[in-house]
């Protein structure tokens, strides 16, 4: 499916750097604004393709590159020598930073304004969750780094979801999640990691279709606003 969106810039008013990010226009009734934030692959067809859907479902989306200070418009396959790649741009982008990239891109969006992420955007969903403003509520797809985030508490409306089969995530670690949060909702799907990727080995479309519905159910019970399933 080709993309239906466009290319836009924002800057970080934490530090002033200016950023590509790629906007969907809601296709309906706008139903808020949602920040839909990268794997470690970056901004490729695939996160155009999850922000059309939300767009179609009544979502003015922005999915930011937050890769760009260390390569504009990374966009990597899934090859060895790409994951390396993105994991090693991940690790080599702060927190502090990403945290204001995603305020410039909720700052870019009339409310209410949600945020959905995976992979590394699972925990970049979580971080926003925890010291953004204006974050009507937040779905954080298999976040493996949220333990480094751990002691910070979302300020709104958060659910996470896990795959009981990803072995990159142990469950002992969800449960250090859910001990640490045990008002937070969370999610374990019969799936592995990446499940809602269809352009991964672990992709599981049941799994993926009942988190996409939790999401949206999440979305239209933080705003009053019906949302499309």
């Amino acid at each position: 499916m080709a993309a239906s969106g466009a290319v836009l810039r924002l800057t970080s008013a934490a530090d002033g750097f200016s950023f590509g990010a790629y906007h969907a226009p809601p296709g309906n009734a706008r139903q808020g604004g949602l920040v839909l934030i990268q794997e470690i692959f970056g901004v490729t067809d695939h996160i155009r393709e999850l922000a059309d859907g939300y767009a179609e479902a009544g979502y003015e989306v922005i999915a930011p590159s937050l890769y760009d200070r260390l390569e504009p418009g990374f966009e990597a396959d899934y090859g060895a020598e790409s994951v390396a790649k993105g994991a090693g741009y991940s690790q080599a982008t702060p927190w502090d930073q990403v945290q204001g990239d995603l305020q410039a891109t909720i700052d870019a969006l009339a409310g209410p304004v949600f945020v959905a992420g995976y992979c590394w955007g699972g925990t970049a969903a979580w971080l926003a969750a925890c010291r953004c403003d204006r974050v009507a509520a937040a779905s954080c797809y298999y976040g493996r780094r949220i333990p480094e985030l751990l002691a910070e508490t979302p300020r709104c409306p958060t659910i996470l979801h896990f795959g009981k089969k990803d072995a990159s995530i142990p469950q002992q670690t969800v449960e250090a999640i859910g001990a640490a949060h045990p008002d937070l909702p969370i999610y374990l799907y019969d799936a592995g990691h990446g499940f809602n990727s269809d352009r991964r080995a672990d992709y599981d479309a049941d799994s993926a279709r009942l988190a996409r519905l939790r999401t949206l159910q999440l979305f239209q019970r933080s705003s009053g606003v019906r949302a499309e399933h």
